[in-house]
């Protein structure tokens, strides 16, 4: 079982994504318990940490949570998978630091473009604003952010859900509820499919671009800005910190500012997901 020498900016990086494990259990009991393990073991032993063969037992464990659930596992799953493979074959290599920094940028630039392609061009309801008008009033974990940004009151978002409920197969309503959009929601709708669009599209192009200064600089603003806006709301914390993580990977060992700057991003997504600001916030403007 090699070890692999390790700089302590990437420790930083591959001890959040085994804390950012433990903070979100997965799979069915017979893959929970080996996850969780050697995440713990990881974050207490300096030398597992820097352990291929650890590493890749996590992506085989991930692997096989994604089978049990096949095709439906979430998204960041996926990437999860890979990112752990990824630091399993990093650790063999001679640069540790440049293969776990240049395939870190990889995975990061193609997730980001194919979820520009899809939203683009394989989701004819994303663009005309349809998939936020709809997820904002029928989704209950946006129902603060509908509310305190869009402008609904409780009453007025219950009756759209009423509305907008689907109703048994042939059937259909004498009298159709009129749905209540104020301005503002359909502005929020807006802002929110073409500013998640054009984010993605810069931090995909930032990470698949020549490594000039500008570029360099770029990746990291670019990330933890959309990282910082998109999980104040969206609830898929794990998300955010996959991605925090991979973007902490490609930070430099002399850049101790940007790694205290992506844990401290990475706790701000951890608040996010455990205080209900947006509820606080709103008891106290209503």
């Amino acid at each position: 079982m090699a070890e692999a020498d390790c700089p302590p900016h990437l420790e930083t990086a591959l001890r959040l994504t085994a804390i950012a494990l433990l903070l979100r259990p997965m799979g069915p009991w017979f893959v929970r318990p080996g996850i969780l393990g050697l995440a713990a073991l990881v974050l207490i032993s300096p030398r597992l940490l820097r352990t291929p063969v650890v590493w890749a037992a996590v992506a085989a464990l991930v692997a096989v949570r994604i089978a049990d659930d096949w095709p439906l596992a979430d998204n960041h799953i996926y990437l999860l998978a890979y990112w752990a493979l990824t630091i399993a074959l990093a650790l063999r290599a001679e640069d540790v630091s440049r293969a776990i920094a240049n395939t870190s940028r990889w995975l990061l630039g193609l997730a980001f473009a194919f979820a520009v392609i899809w939203k683009v061009v394989l989701a004819p309801d994303f663009l005309d604003g349809r998939f936020f008008r709809v997820t904002l009033l029928t989704d209950p974990r946006f129902a603060e952010a509908a509310r305190l940004i869009g402008g609904l009151t409780a009453d007025e978002l219950q009756a759209n859900r009423q509305a907008l409920a689907p109703l048994p197969e042939g059937a259909a309503l004498s009298e159709p509820v009129a749905v209540v959009e104020p301005p503002r929601l359909r502005l929020l709708a807006s802002v929110s499919t073409w500013g998640i669009v054009l984010l993605e599209a810069l931090v995909a192009l930032a990470m698949l671009g020549p490594p000039r200064k500008a570029v360099l600089v770029g990746r990291h603003v670019l990330l933890l800005a959309f990282c910082l806006i998109t999980y104040a709301f969206a609830p898929v914390a794990g998300f955010g910190w996959l991605l925090l993580v991979m973007g902490a990977a490609q930070a430099q060992e002399s850049d101790r500012w940007l790694r205290r700057l992506y844990v401290a991003s990475f706790l701000l997504v951890l608040f996010y997901s455990e205080v209900p600001w947006a509820g606080l916030l709103l008891d106290v403007t209503t």
